[in-house]
């Protein structure tokens, strides 16, 4: 099985470039949709509940997630403190499922090639923000870098309905967690997405061409 890991910054295109690898045929584990289905876990609103206080819940129990995010995304040492205590909470779920997703991605990979006899190859690709910082670039054999011209992307966030501070406030966070990652340079492609579907889509449909030549 060919592993493919996405990464780039929010509002970058990942989601798109990954919905094309999966037209493909490729299998994707989405670690923003693991991480929203732990905040809907039980222990894990306790958890938060305990440490920013009960207004992160809302009148159903369930995690306010724009709350959350004002906690913990911004300029300031507090703001970091924040993230590091949802990190702790949250990272560790989501890196357990991750890896019981992409076990269960190899088994069915290996079994439906033993069964058809084949040499074909299935792909899987990792959509992880923190794809280097967590170590799951060694469980890559490709790196996917999405990139993205500065006012595209932030005109992305703008229609998202996020203010210049909250974009701002994500941004801190990248430049003091994310931008430090040293990315494998053997492992790496990148795609552009400031553009529009189809200029992205080509791009992406040559990455797969290359896999199997």
């Amino acid at each position: 099985m060919i592993v493919i890991g996405l990464t780039g910054r929010i509002g970058a295109g990942k989601s798109t470039v990954a919905a094309r690898f999966a037209d493909h045929g490729a299998g994707v584990i989405d670690a923003d949709r693991i991480a929203h289905e732990v905040l809907e876990e039980a222990d894990v609103r306790r958890e938060l509940a305990e440490r920013f206080g009960p207004r992160v819940l809302g009148e159903d129990g369930r995690i306010r997630r724009r709350s959350v995010a004002e906690l913990v995304f911004g300029p300031t040492p507090e703001h970091a403190r924040s993230l590091e205590a949802l990190e702790a909470v949250v990272h560790p779920r989501v890196r357990r499922r991750i890896a019981a997703e992409l076990a269960a991605a190899e088994l069915a990979a290996a079994q439906r090639q033993a069964a058809e006899r084949t040499g074909g190859r299935d792909v899987l690709v990792l959509d992880v923000p923190l794809l280097v910082q967590s170590g799951w670039d060694a469980s890559c054999d490709l790196i996917v870098v999405v990139e993205c011209a500065e006012a595209v992307r932030r005109a992305r966030l703008a229609a998202r309905g996020w203010t210049p501070s909250q974009q701002a406030a994500r941004d801190s966070a990248w430049q003091r967690k994310y931008a430090a990652a040293h990315l494998p340079a053997d492992k790496i492609l990148t795609v552009d997405a400031s553009g529009d579907l189809a200029y992205t889509s080509a791009q992406v449909d040559r990455i797969w061409s290359g896999l199997f030549d």
